[in-house]
């Protein structure tokens, strides 16, 4: 053979074989790439197979959300939609407005202030506001309680420090008409029948349950604590039922606050808490970061509540109003954003439509 010829048949088979080896290469590629889009296949539909019994985004519930009314004030239902309401404490223990504790005089024109100072706020924002009245003896809360009456027609927290002190509370309001516009503050798991008898007869119809439940002190125990609250109360014909999760300092507001996403997800119920406490049991706060670091640390507790799902706060010292309330108003309208893209409507008193 020529020499030529021969070099060129040598080249053309050793082209030969390189194309061979390309095509080896590319099927096994494209079957790479085959087995490859199955396993992805199957990782999308099992992840939509979880999805399907997971809730579909945040802050959406397996339970019905339910909403009560209380002296014309709604507080509960799917967050975003309704404002949060905040409740603000008046007469408690070392306030300023006392002149004479022991003997329950106070300023009244203070009082009064601080109680306008919260419907202020609750006007700017559109967050509602209560108030949690507090007594020491059953005289005290009487007085208390007629006071703040007068003042305002915002929906009163009966807090007596005591069964019989709150029990003395019941029988004024009833006494007096005040009934339907009262939460009773509060039950909990060890309250005996008796006193679940004196509200129904006293024409309350709404009660706090706080979750202080000394069997399992969890966030898994303070679900239970409804549990156990929810059959006695409905046969009790205690028609409303709002929940506090008991924050006792900072480690617990974590449970209370996973406990209010459970106690939502399972029963539907209105939830929320005093998370207040966090702050003010917290012994290093104004040694350690100052004296200026308390109120910022009181609105992001209750701001911190309501992104996890709370319908209320029980944000301490009425004097707070001024800081919480801005704060909240802002975390309830980030969540109204979230009713808006699924179709929904927040109520047309929301903070979304005030604050901006």
């Amino acid at each position: 053979m020529n020499p030529l010829l021969a070099q060129i048949t040598a080249i053309v088979s050793r082209v030969g074989r390189s194309e061979t080896c390309r095509e080896r290469h590319t099927r096994r590629w494209n079957r790479n790439q085959r087995h490859e889009e199955r396993s992805s296949f199957r990782r999308t539909r099992m992840a939509t197979e979880l999805d399907e019994s997971a809730p579909r985004g945040l802050l959406e519930f397996s339970a019905e959300q339910q909403t009560v009314e209380i002296g014309g004030v709604r507080v509960g239902g799917q967050p975003g939609v309704l404002p949060t309401v905040l409740i603000g404490s008046i007469f408690y223990h070392g306030h300023k407005i006392f002149i004479d504790e022991d003997r329950d005089e106070f300023d009244r024109e203070q009082a009064a202030k601080r109680i306008r100072l919260q419907e202020d706020f609750a006007q700017r924002t559109g967050n509602p506001g209560m108030l949690d009245v507090v007594g020491a003896t059953p005289e005290a809360l009487q007085k208390h309680l007629e006071f703040a009456a007068s003042i305002t027609k915002m929906p009163l927290l009966i807090d007596g420090t005591t069964t019989d002190v709150r029990l003395a509370g019941l029988k004024y309001v009833a006494e007096v008409g005040l009934a339907d516009r009262v939460v009773y503050n509060s039950i909990q798991p060890e309250i005996d029948d008796g006193e679940l008898a004196a509200i129904r007869e006293a024409g309350v119809e709404c009660v706090l349950a706080l979750t202080y439940y000394l069997k399992d002190f969890t966030a898994k125990g303070r679900v239970q604590a409804v549990r156990e609250l929810l059959p006695r109360v409905r046969e009790a014909g205690i028609r409303k039922l709002i929940v506090d999760t008991c924050v006792m300092d900072l480690a617990t507001m974590g449970q209370a606050c996973s406990a209010i996403f459970d106690v939502k997800d399972e029963f539907g119920l209105p939830c929320g808490g005093g998370v207040h406490n966090a702050v003010a049991m917290w012994r290093g706060l104004k040694s350690k970061m100052g004296e200026q670091a308390e109120k910022p640390c009181v609105a992001s507790a209750c701001a911190a509540a309501v992104a996890v799902g709370a319908d209320f706060v029980l944000y301490g010292p009425i004097e707070d109003a001024k800081y919480v309330f801005p704060a909240v108003a802002m975390v309830d309208t980030a969540l109204s954003q979230l009713v808006m893209e699924k179709g929904g409507r927040p109520d047309e008193n929301h903070p979304r439509f005030r604050i901006g």
